[in-house]
């Protein structure tokens, strides 16, 4: 099996960016972290991105524009996406093998907290989370990985690069809520652990690939939702639960670092796996928390 950390076109030290020449997907793209992973992969050379989101009326233009003001070299496109569709994961794959040639990276970045309590949890609430945050991962897993190992020549447009040998990265955006129990509601714990669970069982899946899976758990990250401000199902409907849950007493007393995390800092972590830096990287789950879950595992208390 080629071993993509012996090619110079998948070398995290190249020059003009670890991710040069990479072809690249994010879902969840016009959300605050998915927006944050875009911008970092297009920092270090990415050619192309996929910027995915559910509907069509969601902001791409003023995403492309806001990428393209500091990685001009970098194509950005909004891709309206239903990430929990067969049929839709299929469709955008071949899209960007018809247009590329390759695939590099994917990045799930998914999230429906549903409601905090299980009295007001049904079966179908309970459907909708596993469907929204870990079904987009196993599709992924499942459909991914056959275009991540294509080769190509390099092509003509900017930061474009050959890819010689296979090389994949998924990296799938959970919360901590998949590690432990206590955060936010039952819905959401139970299908951040079965996300976790893709990550986990996509290491033996993907032997003799050249493709890698890792996690990326976020405990508190400041998504701009305010408690106060937002109504009950504004909250359910987010990705992360509100950092307000918590005053800043109380983050500095169960919170390492003293504070919620932004999303360019889960962003950072979701570069680093996507890129060769990370080549011995897989199965792994990263922890972006600030040190909360050693500091005290209840890091959201109801």
């Amino acid at each position: 099996m080629a071993d993509a950390g012996n090619s110079e076109h998948t070398s995290p030290y190249r020059s003009d960016g670890k991710l040069y020449g990479f072809v690249c997907v994010v879902t969840g793209a016009t959300q605050p972290v998915g927006k944050a992973i875009v911008a970092e992969l297009a920092a270090h050379g990415a050619a192309c991105i996929y910027a995915c989101s559910t509907s069509e009326s969601d902001p791409y233009d003023e995403l492309v524009a806001s990428i393209a003001s500091h990685a001009p070299n970098t194509k950005v496109i909004g891709y309206p996406y239903n990430p929990t569709s067969e049929e839709s994961t299929l469709a955008l794959i071949d899209d960007v093998l018809n247009a590329w040639g390759r695939l590099d990276v994917w990045t799930s970045s998914t999230g429906l907290l549903g409601s905090p309590s299980i009295t007001s949890t049904g079966p179908k609430d309970l459907y909708a989370a596993f469907e929204t945050n870990a079904m987009p991962a196993f599709f992924a897993l499942k459909y991914a990985p056959a275009a991540m190992t294509k080769t190509t020549p390099g092509g003509n447009y900017p930061n474009a690069a050959p890819k010689d040998v296979p090389y994949g990265s998924i990296v799938v955006v959970s919360s901590v809520a998949g590690t432990y129990g206590g955060c936010w509601g039952p819905s959401f714990t139970m299908s951040s652990h079965a996300a976790l669970g893709v990550v986990r069982s996509g290491v033996a899946v993907l032997k003799g690939t050249s493709v890698r899976i890792n996690a990326i758990t976020a405990g508190q990250i400041d998504v701009g939702v305010d408690l106060k401000g937002a109504g009950m199902a504004e909250l359910e409907r987010g990705q992360f639960p509100p950092v307000t849950l918590q005053g800043e007493d109380a983050q500095k007393r169960t919170i390492g670092l003293e504070r919620a995390g932004r999303p360019e800092e889960v962003a950072r972590v979701a570069g680093f796996l996507a890129s060769g830096f990370s080549s011995y990287v897989t199965g792994a789950e990263l922890r972006v928390d600030g040190g909360a879950s050693v500091m005290n595992p209840l890091t959201v208390p109801l």
